[in-house]
């Protein structure tokens, strides 16, 4: 069994955090966009429908919010992006786990009347 090597990392990177409806997917970076770890709701154990939960949100974010204490991590950007559930609960865990956030952005692509969007739901 191979054990993971942990890098020193800089005193500031950016936890992206990608909310579907489906699964949520939060990823440390450095400021050149190089990335240092990641975790999804269905990589720590969640399955079907409940990937989509602000509680695993909230569990993947701790999960990495540890690893940043780990390799010594203390100021972080937060780059939300996706119209999902668990955009608020992920902050919010980044946030209790005790890391410095220096900003929140959102930058869930909008078109600017660009490919017309799939036929609505009919159920």
């Amino acid at each position: 069994m191979k054990k993971k090597r942990l890098r020193k990392a800089p005193e500031k990177g950016i936890v992206h955090i990608l909310s579907t409806f489906n699964n949520t997917i939060v990823t440390i970076t450095d400021e050149k966009g190089a990335c240092l770890s990641w975790a999804s709701a269905g990589s720590i154990g969640f399955k079907g429908s409940k990937k989509g939960t602000p509680f695993a949100a909230g569990i993947c974010a701790k999960k990495i919010a540890k690893e940043l204490a780990d390799i010594g991590m203390r100021n972080v950007e937060v780059w939300v992006k996706g119209p999902g559930a668990g955009r608020d609960s992920a902050v919010r865990a980044i946030k209790a786990a005790g890391l410095v956030i220096a900003y929140i952005r959102d930058v869930t692509p909008i078109p600017h009347n660009g490919c017309r969007p799939p036929k609505k739901r009919r159920i």
